[in-house]
């Protein structure tokens, strides 16, 4: 190739890669900031969104009458809203019925460098998110007016609970609501203590609901690939963990007792879970409102408050991130909502290796090249074996080409005597294929796991790489990446195929390409893998190269 030409494809190269990097600039995701509801900003109106505020909550027939009023009813002003503050949320309570209207997670930000912090829950245009619960058989067709000791609650540096009450009447009876914080966790116990001084028994039964529209998921990231999973889930007797879609949800729906369980919905690494009592038996059930929101929730069997008389009936919440150790400290099998798809028993070992070597090194992307290592330690053998038989391959392409030009167009006679070659040099040509197969499945877990482990969110690697779970902004890994796969190349053995010499030509370049909105996690780890590849090629090479000379050398 002469200077004009690379100067022209250098050139083209450099001008391809700076638009890419303004296209970049110009069409990535914006930042979605939700700000908690002010004084001055209210949440939007019940009749748009949520007007279960007004009726007592229904779950498990999508055949009953809705119960929402017909006319709009105005939700309260921000500031007749419960806020609640501790390390870890950020919560505003409407004090009709009790529900959470909206839930910030400090720890977690919208984005990397971005000092807001993520909003799981909210009321708003752009999205109905909220969790409600309630307390049914008192004989009330309405959701009780609450009226909390204090509109501001702040956990304190010196306390680890913090605790929110709510009184309100009904049907002669007292209900006080309780909502339990802890520091450092993001689950919160929801408690309802009712005291009967009537004549009259009554039947009481603890009912909690998550209701959210059918709006995009927005910490869903901008990598190439599939979407994680949108939408409901519940964990029974039955099954341990079964996903229910939107359109399920639209549809059939799903019903089924269980004792203990949960009901949950889902988002990318963020999750809202209502948790029953789990030595009761609860009605898990979905449906969907007059205006298409969707609701997961459980209802728990009837209790029996006798006249004069008290009783307490509470359910457990959790709101935060998709963190297998807290959820699993939550309930047993909530930790299955980090879906590593149907390859999880290669990625959930990934993961805990993944975990013990960044409770070494700190850095989640040296704690990814330390699995590669280890990953490619494993299929050292297997690898060799296929370079081995590479290494065979460039070893007699002087004599492949020989019988390609004796054999001219004649194509049986050319595989015949290939055949006969490859059974007389004792080589596979198949074999340089199987290390690729085998770690596609391994290649495919750690996608999946990088993509659904909100530990690897906004985690910095080095440099400019401030968040392995997204594409690199300057593209400069996907590109050494395409350079090692290139020079990975130049070890091998050419196809005698002309076209199928021009595919693996251009398989570096489509590679590239296709990894350029990768996370960079998973760069880092293929990037890696290909330069131990080379490596190990290189090695195994060499040493055929000086075994045949040794051959030659004996024979001379």
């Amino acid at each position: 190739m002469d200077v004009k030409r690379i100067v022209l494809f250098s050139s083209l190269a450099i001008v391809a890669y700076l638009l890419i990097i303004q296209w970049n600039q110009d069409y990535s995701q914006t930042e979605e900031v939700v700000q908690a509801p002010t004084s001055q900003q209210e949440t939007r109106s019940v009749s748009s969104s949520d007007a279960d505020t007004d009726s007592t909550l229904e779950l498990a027939d999508p055949s009953a009458p809705d119960l929402e009023p017909s006319e709009p009813q105005t939700a309260p002003a921000s500031d007749q809203l419960v806020s609640v503050t501790t390390d870890t949320l950020d919560i505003r309570i409407n004090p009709k019925g009790g529900d959470l209207f909206y839930a910030a997670l400090l720890e977690h930000k919208t984005q990397v460098d971005s000092d807001n912090p993520f909003v799981l829950l909210q009321n708003n245009d752009r999205r109905l998110y909220i969790v409600q619960s309630d307390i049914t058989g008192l004989g009330n067709d309405k959701r009780l007016q609450l009226q909390p000791e204090s509109y501001s609650y702040q956990l304190n540096e010196d306390e680890d609970q913090l605790e929110v009450r709510m009184t309100g009447e009904v049907q002669g009876l007292s209900v006080s609501k309780y909502f339990v914080f802890q520091r450092g966790s993001y689950q919160v116990e929801v408690r309802y203590e009712v005291e009967n001084p009537t004549d009259s028994s009554f039947q009481p039964s603890f009912i909690g609901l998550i209701k959210r529209d059918n709006s995009d998921d927005p910490s869903q990231g901008q990598s190439v690939g599939m979407n994680a999973f949108l939408g409901g889930a519940f964990s029974t007797d039955e099954t341990r963990y079964q996903k229910v879609s939107f359109d399920d949800i639209q549809g059939s729906g799903f019903q089924e007792y269980s004792e203990g369980g949960w009901a949950a919905m889902l988002q990318h690494y963020f999750i809202s879970a209502w948790i029953p009592p789990q030595d009761e038996t609860s009605f898990f059930s979905t449906r969907t409102d007059s205006r298409g929101n969707n609701l997961v929730g459980f209802k728990t069997e009837e209790q029996q408050l006798n006249a004069n008389s008290s009783i307490n009936l509470s359910a457990t919440l959790y709101v935060g991130p998709k963190d297998q150790s807290a959820m699993e400290k939550a309930a047993e099998h909530l930790d299955l909502t980090v879906d590593y798809g149907w390859l999880w028993f290669i990625a959930q070992p990934l993961f805990w290796l993944l975990d013990w070597f960044h409770g070494f090194v700190g850095n989640w992307g040296v704690a990814i090249i330390l699995v590669t290592v280890v990953i490619k330690a494993l299929f050292y053998k297997l690898s060799a074996t296929a370079y081995r038989s590479m290494a065979n391959m460039r070893r007699v392409a002087p004599k492949m080409q020989r019988i390609k030009e004796e054999c001219g167009d004649d194509r049986q006679k050319l595989s015949q005597q290939m055949m006969e070659l490859y059974k007389k040099e004792k080589i596979n040509p198949l074999g340089g294929c199987l290390p690729i197969l085998v770690q596609m499945p391994v290649f495919i877990a750690l996608y999946w796991m990088l993509m659904e482990s909100v530990e690897l969110r906004h985690a910095p690697f080095m440099l400019w790489i401030n968040d392995l779970s997204m594409k690199d902004p300057y593209f400069v890994l996907p590109i050494l990446m395409g350079i090692s796969m290139f020079l990975q190349q130049r070890l091998n053995p050419t196809p005698p195929d002309p076209m199928q010499a021009k595919i693996m030509k251009m398989l570096p370049v489509v590679f590239t390409f296709f990894f350029l909105w990768f996370p960079a996690g998973l760069v880092v780890y293929w990037l890696v893998n290909n330069i131990l590849s080379i490596l190990q090629q290189w090695y195994i090479t060499r040493k055929i190269e000086k075994e045949d000379e040794a051959k030659a050398a004996s024979k001379s």
